[in-house]
């Protein structure tokens, strides 16, 4: 049996992973869900982000399914996501983004895998206030962090047969910063010559993205252009409700849907579980349950080739729980194990 650390997060978050509940019951997976509680509506009920227990929880199962947390925006406390990925040093975000058979989007056949660096840049959260009309926010690019990073992404190249990596950078005006990252970058190149090595300024990138997509194989990129374009390509493949993602560390590993917690929804069973689904399916197969993760992963593309089984965000009629039970129903599923 293995102990899982379970944070159902806010709005939508808890209806998705009772979808995960679900489905991994009905497979039998031999998982125990300790469950804790953290985010938005945690906090509006105990004046705290997340439920006393949880960090020591995480250091001891060392990986975490994690639904969708809200941070306000503006003021309020920190996102939960940066928390997690600074305590534990959860250094890379990996999100595959592959085209899904009957979703119908502009681009066909994208396969590609982002690395973005998770710890630092301008999301280390170091910020200031000069004055009441001035605010100061710093960037911070270390070779350390960046040397790690690219080294994950052609690791990641080598381990899933891809042919080239990029690197997504602004050093053309953020010579210093941006232009250690790119530095570090070519050094780590150099050691995997059998790797095509390719460097992309971060506007030009973003056009390239979208003109043609399929030229791209593994990206790397600092933590902010990381976040960004992982959600242009999402949206590439039909939305932020099909991307998975895993916040990796060097023990610790950290599986999420890149969706936000949709309150506007919560609660009304209409939330569409596929990228959580596919996030466990990444967590599966990274703990060895290779078969059950497979399993999963191959009934919820049948349930998505056919548009009378999609659920409303992606043009269909079913509700999150007649979605669930759909892709539970195929024999894939069932005969495979």
């Amino acid at each position: 049996m293995k102990n899982i650390t379970l944070i159902p997060g806010d709005g939508i978050g808890p209806e998705i992973i009772d979808s995960i509940k679900t489905i991994t019951h009905h497979l039998s997976i031999p998982i125990n869900w300790e469950i804790y509680n953290a985010g938005s509506s945690f906090y509006n009920s105990n004046s705290k982000i997340f439920e006393d227990g949880l960090i020591e929880n995480i250091s001891k199962n060392k990986v975490v399914l994690k639904g969708p947390t809200e941070t306000p925006i503006g003021n309020g406390f920190k996102s939960i996501n940066v928390l997690l990925r600074k305590e534990f040093n959860t250094f890379a975000n990996v999100r595959p983004i592959k085209s899904i058979s009957g979703i119908k989007t502009k681009y066909e056949n994208i396969d590609l895998i982002i690395v973005r660096e998770n710890t630092e840049d301008l999301y280390s959260g170091i910020e200031y206030m000069i004055s009441k009309d001035i605010s100061q926010s710093i960037k911070v690019i270390t070779r350390e962090a960046s040397e790690k990073i690219c080294k994950y992404a052609f690791e990641t190249a080598v381990k899933e047969g891809r042919k080239k990596v990029t690197a997504v950078h602004k050093a053309n005006i953020m010579k210093l910063s941006d232009g250690l990252f790119l530095d570090s970058f070519r050094k780590i190149a150099s050691m995997y010559p059998q790797i095509s090595a390719d460097e992309k300024i971060v506007d030009n990138m973003c056009m390239q993205l979208v003109i043609n997509p399929n030229q791209f194989d593994v990206i790397v990129a600092p933590n902010l252009y990381g976040d960004i374009i992982s959600d242009l390509c999402a949206g590439l493949i039909g939305g932020l409700g099909l991307s998975p993602s895993a916040n990796i560390g060097d023990d610790i590993r950290i599986y999420e849907a890149v969706h936000g917690s949709a309150p506007d929804i919560a609660g009304q069973n209409i939330s569409n579980p596929s990228a959580i689904i596919l996030s466990t399916c990444m967590m599966l197969f990274d703990l060895g349950f290779e078969k059950e993760s497979a399993s999963i992963k191959n009934a919820l593309f049948k349930t998505l080739e056919n548009s009378d089984f999609h659920t409303k965000d992606i043009g269909g009629k079913l509700n999150r729980l007649e979605f669930t039970n759909k892709l539970i129903s195929f024999e894939t599923v069932k005969k495979s194990l």
